[in-house]
């Protein structure tokens, strides 16, 4: 039977144990006379325990929530949905209530009362709530002389809880899981506290040993001895440090001169890579320079190699041929009988012709001896700079009469002095550069 208690850490219901329910008086008396009593508060000490109390019940309640936490479990534990009524006897590891062994060998057995009623206690206290009448049972009116038995265990259990609750410092009841958590919390407590006390216990030994210690006391030729130990000990510690702070002092002599040497390496570093990238740069511009003589040597050579292969008389005086007749400029000279040549281009034809042959002469800066050439176009004449000093036209023409036929044999005679000319220009030619020779020879 629950009567409606329910655990006042997780609020799940529970079920009293039968020893609880047929507590005797003198059981009680004997259980309330074990607890601890509840200290008075004095002014100075009042504030401390409170809060130590406060401290110690949200510990617990921090301790409860993490276990819930870690464990993942539901606000009703399987465990306590589990715990139905219809049970026939409540297991003892479920009781609320931990009793001492000799607590519990002193409890005398209960006498048994007959159940008259099934009554209910009222509420005892603000955490603890009982059920009242159940809505089946039928009231049975009490005997005036002595209540119900078992409204009156009732009522003793609750007493009990609220005895519990005001002298311990956690609310009561509690339910086999919160009991669980509680006693493994008071076990942590209790091991923390006995390393305090075997620590406490330890300091206490030393100070003793110390007390000892100083109530022997040395004799004066033992403490004059220990001086002069102490003395030498300090003697030997300072000759220490002074060795020490000279060694300290080398080396911060040496860290100094080391320091400089770095900074000079350093200087000396950063001149070197300053002139090697000068020296780079240097490198880049002479090969940007080389790269462009190199790019203007090769149009140049290009340029050159076009130059000797262009010959400017070859464009200025095309000389060829079209059948029988030799060409110069598409100009032909000379005519056949079966081919009519006209005047006009056999005299601009000789004309080229003179034109080339001066151009030579002072190209190789050659002078006739008897002649003087005059290259006038279709009417270029060749002068005697010899004898009568004649001048003989180099052109013709096609009208038949008297004076023309004069003419024309001038016109024979400088075609034969164009000849002489050219034949002494060959010779001069020859005579400097015996290696030319002509595709034609002048007799």
């Amino acid at each position: 039977m629950s009567y409606g208690l329910v655990c006042q850490q997780c609020k799940e219901p529970l079920q009293l144990d039968a020893s609880l329910v047929d507590l005797a008086p003198s059981a009680y008396d004997m259980i309330a006379a074990t607890l601890p009593s509840s200290a008075p508060y004095s002014h100075g000490s009042g504030d401390l325990q409170q809060q130590d109390s406060i401290s110690s019940k949200s510990t617990w309640k921090r301790t409860k929530s993490s276990a819930l936490v870690n464990t993942g479990a539901p606000p009703l534990s399987p465990r306590a949905q589990g715990k139905q009524p219809q049970r026939n006897s409540p297991l003892p590891n479920e009781s609320f209530v931990v009793l001492q062994d000799s607590v519990i060998h002193a409890i005398q057995p209960p006498p048994v009362y007959p159940l008259k009623a099934k009554g209910h206690a009222p509420k005892a206290r603000n955490d603890t709530t009982i059920a009242q009448t159940p809505p089946t049972a039928k009231p049975v009116e009490p005997e005036p002389d002595s209540p119900s038995p078992l409204s009156h265990h009732l009522r003793s259990t609750a007493r009990l809880f609220n005895l519990l609750s005001t002298r311990t410092e956690i609310d009561h009841p509690l339910c086999a899981e919160c009991t669980q958590i509680l006693l493994t919390n008071l076990r942590k407590q209790l091991e923390e506290t006995k390393k305090e006390r075997d620590g406490y216990i330890a300091f206490e030994k030393e100070v003793r040993k110390e007390r000892e210690r100083e109530a022997q006391g040395m004799t004066k030729e033992e403490a004059l001895k220990k001086i002069e130990k102490l003395r030498q000990e300090e003697q030997l510690a300072i000759e220490q440090l002074r060795d020490a702070e000279r060694e300290r002092d080398q080396l911060d002599e040496e860290l100094r001169s080391l320091e400089q040497d770095e900074k000079a390496l350093e200087a000396e570093e950063a001149e070197f890579w300053r002139s090697h990238n000068d020296q780079l740069l240097a490198v880049e511009q002479q090969n940007a320079q080389l790269a462009t003589l190199r790019a203007a040597y090769a149009a140049d050579a290009a340029t050159l190699e076009r130059l000797e292969k262009t010959n400017v008389y070859n464009d200025a005086f095309c000389i060829g041929h079209d059948g029988v007749f030799g060409t110069i400029n598409g100009l032909r000279l000379g005519r056949v009988p079966g081919v009519p040549v006209e005047w006009a281009e056999i005299n601009a034809a000789w004309g080229q012709t003179l034109l080339l042959l001066y151009i030579i002469a002072r190209k190789l800066d050659y002078t006739f001896e008897n002649y003087r050439l005059i290259p006038m176009g279709s009417f270029s004449r060749i002068e005697k700079t010899a004898g009568d000093k004649a001048s003989y036209e180099l052109y013709g023409s096609g009208d038949l009469h008297f004076g023309r036929l004069l003419h024309n044999r001038r016109f024979d005679i400088a075609m034969v002095a164009f000849l002489d000319c050219l034949k002494h220009l060959m010779d001069h030619i020859k005579v400097q550069d015996p290696g030319v020779d002509f595709p034609h020879q002048l007799v």
